[in-house]
């Protein structure tokens, strides 16, 4: 929490003490659903980039209380598990980008010779259409500024996608109703040629019946990637509510061969938004839903699930799960990590720093954050944590097996003069050892308790 008092108007996370209960979803305990990655704000149209280990993801935002696609800033996050998710907090928006007026809304972020371009569609201030912007960041967490000053493409359309194939050529996708694309040069922010509509054909997209004007199952959202010589455009079909549906082409431009559905309508947001990597020997495929508190189809969420290849190629068919995929590696609690490296947060948000990167804040007794798949090794002595508060008697609190689980060490927190004044408090655990799911607890009086930076063990000797 910053020198302010003041909270969100609504918190997400607030409500996530009760069970989680949405269209499609089965009743679950918080602590061990997983699925949405991200519980403190709404996340949607999810498009990941693996770079040197790491998963970013790079997502929209609907403000809270939404009653259309409201969206004003975009969303970093990154995983080395697939399963905890440092917030990365808002590297671009609308203001970014002088010439546009609103709408931040689906888009995704590529890296070409160190750099990293995100490509966004926002509305142009001088015609009031849907335009392709351009960010540029020399990391992937940013902060992105105007690539160009202006907009890369415009015809009204949305929803850009960026393949860039194995000779080094780029192709930038994009569109709604339509289907678009341009060959990208290699500076990523201007183009040869000029835009060409791919053929929506029955044949390579499907079969949409009931709508005259749109024969074929495309809808938006189009997610065009290469895997062993074979090209997928990876769309949400058929209006509404959407499905995931894909087809496959021999070559960037197709023809393109419609193959089948992803994942079928489900949950309670009438859109979805698909992306696809390859991380650490395994497949995984992102979407949104509507399953948080007060979700729905202007306040998503992102999830997701890990899935294999057909020999074939093919994609499965997939549900929406709670449970999400399993960790992909383990979390070494003896390097310092983030607070806001979390599978799990319930009754907290984030927010920028005064030491760098995000914190969390805004916490109450009994909010809690878990982190999954933590390797303690032999066994653990210390626990440190980097903490802020105003006031006096706070605590963190080391459990195990649940929020309400054992508790294995106490760090009291002591009153630091501000929100942003940060010591480290130390305290013993004892009973931590293997690999183990960890939780924080924090307890204290009413009110806002404290603020945490990174916290740290040091192992038994």
């Amino acid at each position: 929490m910053t020198s302010s008092p003041s909270r969100s108007t609504s918190r997400v996370a607030a409500l996530l003490g009760l069970a989680l209960l949405a269209s499609g979803f089965a009743a679950v305990t918080p602590a061990r659903a997983d699925n949405p990655i991200v519980q403190h704000v709404y996340t949607a149209d999810p498009a990941p980039l693996v770079h040197n280990g790491r998963v970013y993801l790079y997502t929209g935002h609907d403000e809270d209380g939404s009653t259309y696609f409201t969206m004003k800033d975009w969303r970093v996050w990154s995983s080395a598990d697939m399963v905890n998710w440092t917030d990365h907090g808002s590297p671009m928006s609308v203001g970014t980008f002088s010439w546009a007026s609103k709408d931040a809304w689906a888009g995704q972020a590529v890296e070409r010779n160190g750099r990293f371009y995100w490509y966004v569609p926002v509305v142009n201030r001088a015609t009031g259409r849907m335009a392709i912007g351009v960010g540029v960041a020399d990391s992937p967490t940013g902060p992105f500024r105007d690539a160009i000053g202006r907009p890369l493409v415009e015809n009204g359309e949305i929803d850009p996608t960026v393949m860039i194939d194995d000779d080094g050529q780029a192709y930038l996708y994009w569109g709604n109703p339509n289907l678009w694309y341009v060959k990208l040069n290699s500076d990523m922010v201007s183009y040869s040629g000029s835009a060409t509509k791919i053929p929506l054909t029955t044949a390579g997209f499907g079969t949409r019946t009931g709508d005259p004007n749109r024969p074929t199952l495309y809808e938006e959202g189009p997610w065009v990637y290469r895997r062993n010589g074979v090209y997928y455009n990876v769309f949400a079909a058929r209006c509404c509510s959407e499905f995931i549906a894909y087809s496959t082409a021999p070559s960037p431009t197709g023809p393109w061969t419609y193959r089948g559905t992803v994942m079928p309508t489900q949950g309670s947001s009438f859109t979805n938004h698909a992306g696809i990597v390859d991380y650490k020997g395994s497949s995984y495929f992102f979407y949104h839903n509507g399953a948080l508190p007060g979700g729905g189809g202007y306040t998503r969420s992102v999830a997701v699930e890990r899935f294999t290849y057909g020999a074939d190629g093919s994609i499965p068919t997939m549900s929406m799960t709670t449970a999400g995929p399993p960790p992909a590696d383990t979390l070494d609690p003896y390097a310092r990590q983030e607070a806001e490296t979390m599978a799990w947060g319930s009754g907290i948000e984030t927010e920028v720093s005064s030491e760098g990167g995000m914190n969390v804040g805004y916490v109450d007794n009994g909010d809690h954050l878990k982190v999954r798949n933590v390797a303690f090794g032999a066994g653990a002595a210390s626990f440190s944590a980097r903490v802020s508060s105003t006031v006096s008697g706070a605590a963190v609190e080391v459990r195990t097996d649940g929020p309400n689980g054992t508790v294995v060490g106490r760090c009291t927190v002591p009153n630091t003069g501000g929100w942003q004044a940060w010591t480290t408090v130390s305290c013993p655990v004892s009973g931590l050892s293997g690999t183990r799911d960890l939780y924080l607890r924090f307890s204290g009086g009413s009110g806002y308790l404290l603020n945490v930076n990174w916290w740290q063990f040091t192992r038994t000797t």
